[in-house]
């Protein structure tokens, strides 16, 4: 029997990696490579860039009151009840604190090859893949990076097998343990050449006074010719912390759809990276931050063009209360192999209250010619003239406010399938009103979202910044 070992992270040392590596049975190679990465992760600062540095509230999170665990408590919180009800017949993981509650994998799947699995079950029996993903996020470029390769204490594991198209999405539930343990994931996610999936993500934590934290790494790599659509939905409480890490590779013509509605959370860190390593790979990343209260989003995008013809497109929208604030901070990177590539990069906030505050820092690195790439920025109040002009059509200052947001959001929410639509625009509106953070698949959900032709021209925004280099 495994004696349960708890640590604080401010003194997490060799001796709690160890434990964690002993509980389950790990190889050799993954305990050096988890110590190698536990001496990079105390010689390196919270921020490594002297420009962003200023800026970010990653120090909100208190390395004296997140705790940290080998196991955790498996009780299901019953506010999550429903959520897991209405997932009883769908293909999905279920992780509770650092355990795994339930895999629902069909029986045809599992035999056309599709893998879902813990992670500690893929170390053992994908191991290959597993050493492919560990070794694709080093621990030098980031504190948090370099924590999580050490410290992992649970983590999923999905293979979508060469050629297969799945219908049916991947639903991938995670809620931090009752017993105010914090948990440090390790997602792995491979899309083998020419598969189709969708694969979306749900995080929750249960109302705890104390700073809860959900760290995680998350590796994705899309093989040729294959699509892979993520809806990530951010919804913890905001006593509790998130920071992600997530890198995903693409191979030639790969293409990847990343939908992320952050909502939760008294901080969210999110590091996003995009590599197109193939001709002709694609990715399309759109994020909605809602932020009230005192909450703080720090969201870093990056799209690097590692080849000729590839093309990435980052917009960003937030939409803030109170006191809360948001950083975007955004990088293309062109390189010299990457000709006739074609990047689109966007970050816009639009501030419900003087108290609230938006930074946007968006940034070009191109190495070479023949290419079409723009980025552009915007913060701003409401606009007083729109609401007067709403309430003079008879809706209440609140209405009008409502409006205005929904306008906002309507060209990134077109892009989005009719689900994904619906479940953002009901989480703004459970925000807007207090209730609590979850989404559910009922039928009332089809009354957010008109069913109709897109009137909106996605396109025109980017047309607009367009300048060729």
């Amino acid at each position: 029997m495994v004696i349960m070992s708890q640590e604080i992270l401010s003194k997490i040392n060799t001796t709690h990696i160890e434990e964690i590596s002993s509980s389950r049975n790990e190889p050799e190679w993954l305990k050096d490579y988890r110590k190698n990465s536990l001496s990079v992760y105390d010689n390196l600062p919270i921020e490594t860039s002297p420009l962003y540095n200023k800026y970010t509230d990653a120090k909100k999170m208190d390395p004296e009151k997140v705790s940290l665990s080998t196991t955790t408590a498996e009780t299901v919180p019953a506010f999550l009840q429903k959520r897991l009800g209405e997932l009883e017949s769908e293909i999905c993981i279920i992780q509770i604190g650092t355990n795994i509650h339930k895999i629902n994998l069909p029986d045809d799947l599992k035999s056309k090859g599709l893998v879902i699995s813990s992670i500690s079950d893929a170390i053992e029996n994908n191991s290959e893949l597993v050493k492919k993903a560990l070794e694709a996020s080093s621990s030098e470029e980031d504190r948090f990076t370099a924590l999580n390769n050490a410290a992992f204490n649970s983590g999923i594991f999905i293979h979508i097998p060469r050629n297969l198209i799945l219908e049916k999405s991947i639903h991938f539930l995670t809620c931090l343990s009752e017993d105010g343990h914090s948990t440090i994931s390790r997602n792995i996610i491979f899309a083998d050449e020419n598969s189709k999936a969708t694969v979306v993500q749900e995080l929750y934590s249960p109302k705890i006074e104390t700073q809860q934290a959900y760290l995680e790494l998350m590796n994705t790599n899309v093989g040729d010719n294959a699509q892979l659509d993520v809806t990530t939905l951010q919804m913890l409480d905001q006593h509790a912390v998130t920071f992600s890490t997530k890198r995903t590779d693409l191979g030639q013509d790969a293409k990847v759809n990343w939908y992320s509605g952050l909502f939760g959370s008294m901080l969210s860190r999110y590091k996003i990276e995009y590599f197109l390593n193939g001709t002709g790979a694609s990715s399309n990343d759109s994020e909605v931050v809602f932020g009230n209260n005192e909450q703080s989003f720090d969201i870093q995008t990056n799209v690097n063009h590692e080849s000729p013809a590839t093309e990435g497109k980052v917009v960003e929208k937030s939409i803030l209360r109170n006191k809360s604030k948001s950083l975007f901070k955004g990088m293309i990177r062109i390189k010299e192999n990457a000709s006739k590539s074609n990047s689109f990069l966007s970050g816009r906030s639009i501030l419900l209250d003087e108290d609230a505050k938006s930074d946007a820092i968006p940034g070009l690195e191109i190495f070479t010619n023949d290419v079409k790439a723009t980025h552009s920025a915007s913060v701003a109040q409401i606009d007083e003239e729109q609401i007067f002009y709403l309430k003079s059509r008879c809706l209440s200052h609140a209405e009008a406010e409502r409006t205005i947001v929904e306008g906002f959001l309507e060209p990134l929410s077109r892009k989005m399938s009719f689900q994904v639509r619906a479940w953002i625009a009901y989480l703004i509106e459970s925000k807007w009103d207090n209730r609590e953070l979850s989404i559910n698949t009922d039928e009332e959900l089809a009354k957010f979202v008109e069913i109709e032709e897109t009137r909106y021209d996605e396109n025109s925004e980017i047309e607009q910044h367009y300048k060729y280099r």
